[in-house]
């Protein structure tokens, strides 16, 4: 016979299961993913005011950088904070590191008057094929320690666990047969467990951008959402946009694991503004633009019909010129504002504003630029170009960038100048053995910008550029000697 204490138990355990199923469906939100690895740095204030000023309720962050929380505190932004893949071993390897790190991270900062941190990200696409599975016996682990970490603060009922998944971590030809990597079925069989017991979503990071750059035969209609000539049939089901497919592979993969029915968020979700051929402007507005209808007219998917994503995190706030460009030049322009907090299109987030509101007070350097000196021979000036452009960001001149067109003496003076806004304008930052100099006209081309930088007294920053200088000395000495 069942005990009594049993038979209550299951009892208020399926009365939660009926609330649950029952609630409202909540509207889908639009959020941002603010990322800091920038050369010029805006004042975590001024960002937390650009947010507000556009409505933007929602942000994801990739750390904890301590900066950035406390210019969200008080805020009234839905947070979701980060902890790098680097630190998972760490995590994992004790509830002694997880207590610590939620106490200087978490608790510090949240409370009346603090900031609203909704979601914890345990690593970042952790999963992902090129890592070789380095960080996957970490995830759970860390997982399990961490929300003892919070429960111990009394927060794990409102603070929930995610892991923010590549869309490489499932796979398919058409997309009711998706289904994990079957190295990964283990390892996701478990995550989604915990997930599901604990009222977490599941996050995924879904880039048609990077299907369309990485395959020449990917339909380019097929990356936006203004219908296709090449859509794909799945059955009854018709997909006339790679987000929609890639989304319900996702759907199919969770419901062959028995959680079908899982609430799904859009941790990353973007297209770049140059740095690549098909990253534009006028691209990279048509693709978010599309996004943001569709998401927030409740379209739903063919699997998932009337239901869209739980949440949606644009990829990205800002453009960072300091991001690796491994993957290609444009992973630096993915910022739907510019590094200065200035939108480079109109796009309507559904928030109530109907453009983009640009960054107020932000505080640029003076109006100068360091160009190529007309009267000086440039022949020799190849090393300086390079170094230079190994230091600051260059990536427009490249092909497909928004400067490819300016010329050889254009291209010099691009280059020059990106170096000295980063020396924050310092005289001796525009020598280049004479090859440079400095002017008060603009000499940016239709839009080709040449930058002004920002003032950002921070330490990090002003330790970045120190290193810079560091550095540019340090390679212009091997290449005299080498000369």
């Amino acid at each position: 016979m069942l005990e009594p204490r049993f038979i209550t138990v299951v009892v208020a355990l399926f009365s939660l299961l009926v609330v649950w199923r029952s609630l409202p469906t909540a509207e889908s939100a639009i959020g941002v993913n603010w990322g800091t690895i920038s050369l010029h740095r805006l004042k975590p204030s001024t960002v937390v005011n650009l947010l507000k000023d556009n409505k933007i309720s929602k942000v994801k962050i990739f750390d904890t950088d301590h900066g950035v929380l406390r210019a969200l505190m008080g805020s009234g932004i839905e947070v979701m904070v980060g902890i790098p893949n680097e630190m998972l071993a760490s995590m994992s390897s004790s509830t002694a590191a997880s207590d610590l790190w939620v106490r200087q991270n978490v608790s510090a900062f949240v409370g009346k008057g603090g900031v609203d941190i909704r979601y914890i990200a345990v690593g970042n696409e952790p999963f992902l094929t090129s890592y070789s599975g380095q960080f996957q016996s970490y995830v759970m682990p860390a997982m399990l320690n961490l929300q003892q970490s919070l429960a111990k603060v009394n927060l794990a009922n409102y603070i929930k666990l995610v892991v923010p998944c590549n869309a490489d971590a499932y796979e398919a030809e058409l997309p009711s047969q998706g289904a994990f990597r079957p190295e990964l079925t283990q390892i996701m069989t478990q995550i989604v467990q915990f997930l599901n017991s604990n009222g977490s979503p599941f996050v995924v990071n879904i880039y048609p951008f990077l299907s369309l750059y990485g395959n020449s035969d990917f339909p380019q209609d097929y990356a936006f959402f203004g219908g296709t000539t090449h859509p794909v049939t799945d059955g009854a089901n018709v997909y006339s946009n790679a987000f929609d497919g890639n989304f319900d592979t996702l759907v199919a993969a969770l419901a062959k694991l028995g959680y079908g029915q899982m609430p799904i968020i859009i941790g990353e979700i973007g297209w770049p503004a140059d740095g690549a051929i098909g990253a534009n402007l006028s691209a990279a507005k048509a693709f978010n633009q599309g996004l943001i209808n569709q998401v927030l007219n409740r379209k739903g998917t063919p699997l998932r019909p009337g239901i869209p994503p739980m949440d949606v995190y644009l990829f990205s706030l800002l453009d960072e010129g300091a991001k690796s460009i491994l993957p290609g030049n444009f992973e630096r322009h993915w910022g739907i504002f510019s590094f200065d907090g200035q939108a480079k299109y109109p796009l309507n987030l559904g928030l109530g504003n109907r453009f983009l509101k640009n960054a107020k007070n932000v505080e640029y350097l003076p109006s100068r630029w360091c160009v190529a000196n007309p009267s000086r021979d440039l022949s020799d000036v190849a090393n300086h170009m390079k170094l230079a452009c190994s230091m600051a960001d260059c990536t427009t001149l490249n092909y497909g960038g928004s400067c490819n067109e300016l010329g050889a003496k254009g291209n010099i003076s691009y280059a020059f100048n990106s170096y000295y806004q980063l020396q924050m304008q310092n005289l001796q930052s525009c020598d280049f053995d004479g090859l440079g100099m400095v002017t008060f006209l603009d000499p940016s081309v239709g839009q080709c910008r040449f930058l002004v930088g920002v003032t950002d007294t921070s330490s990090s920053s002003q330790a970045y550029r120190n290193w810079v200088s560091v550095q540019f000395l340090i390679l212009w000495g091997i290449v005299v000697f080498l000369v």
